[in-house]
């Protein structure tokens, strides 16, 4: 990566931002990392710019806070992982958007945002970036009006926009509600079973190192690539990717299916469709 490029990430203290972060710096990016706690940051202080900042006080000075940077990638979004709650669209995306306007409006050139495969709603099989978004909770709505905003805002102000709408991801450090975090909790606790669904959910995962790299690759590309997947683009069953997960970490875990019912707020089966990902990758 060109040293002289200029990268903000918000949401840098998240579970993403954490590993977006550990990429730049290996890549010798000059890296402006806002979070709403410097003290969450303060082990980065040497390796970049910590940046005190809160979105939800938008305000044009903060894009000369950011280190007036060549690409945004933002990251920011609060609520999860409460998919149902009417924060989403209710306190969330006013100041998403308030927030990401007054940048563009400051003069940021081009930005990458954090989307989700929840846009895509309750539609099962592959899913492609040419299918209608049908979100059918008020996360997926809200990430996805954020989208449709920010391309009216386009037609005013010239700025690239990529739209990465993310699928399943696993690592160190998710939230303790997320599943890999769960086995790994009841492994560390040493109890034998793992309580969970009948496991035959078919869905799209990716190490979230994996994840920052193609949302670092993505910034880098300074296009307006609109809609583009971050996915596998292979289907995996929940059961499947749990005993995976066992077996690579060699924890002494049996697994009790059935034991929750399957979430209603999503369907059986879905996964990304990568090849848009790929023919951006390898063009």
């Amino acid at each position: 990566m060109n040293s002289t490029m200029k990268i903000a990430v918000t949401g840098a203290s998240g579970f993403i931002g954490g590993y977006v972060l550990a990429e730049l710096v290996r890549a010798h990016a000059d890296v402006y990392a806002a979070t709403r706690d410097a003290a969450r940051l303060a082990a980065w202080a040497d390796a970049l710019h910590v940046v005190r900042l809160d979105i939800a006080e938008a305000d044009t000075a903060q894009y000369d806070q950011l280190g007036r940077p060549d690409v945004l990638i933002h990251l920011a979004w609060d609520g999860l992982p409460n998919y149902t709650s009417l924060h989403h669209f209710e306190y969330e995306l006013p100041r998403q958007y308030r927030f990401l306007k007054t940048m563009i409006e400051a003069g940021l050139p081009a930005l990458v945002v954090a989307g989700t495969c929840y846009e895509y709603g309750a539609q099962s099989g592959p899913l492609s970036e040419s299918l209608p978004a049908m979100p059918n909770n008020p996360y997926g709505y809200a990430k996805d009006s954020l989208r449709r905003q920010l391309e009216f805002l386009r037609t005013l102000h010239s700025f690239d926009l990529t739209w990465a709408r993310l699928f399943y991801m696993y690592g160190g450090g998710q939230s303790k509600g997320a599943l890999y975090s769960m086995l790994k909790q009841v492994a560390e606790q040493g109890k034998s079973t793992f309580d969970m669904s009948g496991g035959e959910q078919l869905r799209d995962y990716l190490p979230v190192e994996v994840v920052a790299q193609h949302l670092i690759f993505l910034s880098k590309l300074r296009q307006n690539v609109g809609l583009v997947n971050v996915c596998s683009g292979r289907p995996i069953s929940i059961r499947v990717l749990v005993e995976r997960w066992i077996r690579e970490n060699d924890w002494d875990i049996s697994l009790n299916l059935g034991h929750f019912p399957y979430p209603d707020y999503e369907p059986m089966a879905f996964w990304g469709d990568d090849r848009r990902l790929k023919s951006l990758i390898s063009p």
